[in-house]
């Protein structure tokens, strides 16, 4: 890791900045435009965060920036580098191995409590997100990149769909957490060949089971559907 900073990697910042954020919340506005840039994957794994710089670009004075640069770093996103300043955090194998570990059981576990629960409306919100998915995918083996991140953003709000309705708040917390982390892996593992429609193969699969009222299923399922995007990660990383 270089000390020295690349102020033009920041430039990115602007796009996530919304006009001038309203009187009391500009840390707030700081804190979103950044980890957004961080989730996105716009701010590079090991790229530094220097107070000034970044009040410069989002025009704004160093005191939010400082208050937002704490947050995101006690949100795991960034790591501040003693006498040196805050970089956004990086993303080695084994942070990712882990990761994913921890979002099988997770998925798992609220797949098989929202088959429980039953939340009105969950199967036919599951199934148009899978629609809407599956008319994004072709008949070719890889899909065009901008068409994988539209299906990574749906396949989000798909998983995110059945974490709300697994009736367990911290769960839920927990697995949104991951999911946020999940975000920063870029490309998407959408754009590999081949694995948008086998994911949609998975996404019925659990559908069905869920509709059925087969919890242990569900579970089952999804902790698979989970692995199999593991492996065309680490196929991703290690290819």
């Amino acid at each position: 890791m270089s000390d020295q900073p690349d102020s033009s990697a920041l430039e990115v910042l602007r796009r996530y900045a919304v006009g001038r954020p309203q009187r009391g919340r500009t840390t707030e506005a700081v804190s979103e435009a950044l980890r957004e840039a961080i989730l996105d994957g716009a701010l590079a794994p090991s790229t530094w965060l220097r107070e000034d710089e970044v009040a410069a670009v989002l025009e704004v004075s160093r005191t939010p920036v400082r208050e937002a640069l704490r947050r995101v770093a006690d949100e795991g996103l960034a790591v501040k580098v003693a006498h040196h300043g805050t970089v956004v955090a990086p993303m080695k194998l084994e942070d990712i191995l882990a990761l994913y570990v921890v979002r099988e059981n997770l998925e798992g576990m609220a797949t098989r409590l929202a088959t429980i629960h039953q939340q009105p409306g969950l199967i036919a919100d599951l199934e148009s997100l899978q629609e809407q998915m599956t008319a994004l995918v072709n008949q070719s083996e890889q899909v065009a990149p901008d068409a994988a991140k539209r299906i990574a953003a749906l396949n989000l709000k798909f998983h995110g769909r059945i974490r709300e309705s697994c009736g367990n708040l911290y769960l839920d917390r927990f697995l949104f957490q991951v999911e946020q982390a999940v975000r920063r892996l870029q490309p998407t593992s959408f754009s590999a060949p081949g694995r948008a429609q086998r994911a949609l193969d998975e996404h019925i699969a659990i559908i069905k089971a869920i509709k059925i009222g087969d919890p242990a299923e569900a579970e089952k399922s999804a902790k698979e559907h989970m692995r199999n995007a593991r492996e065309i990660r680490l196929s991703m990383l290690l290819g």
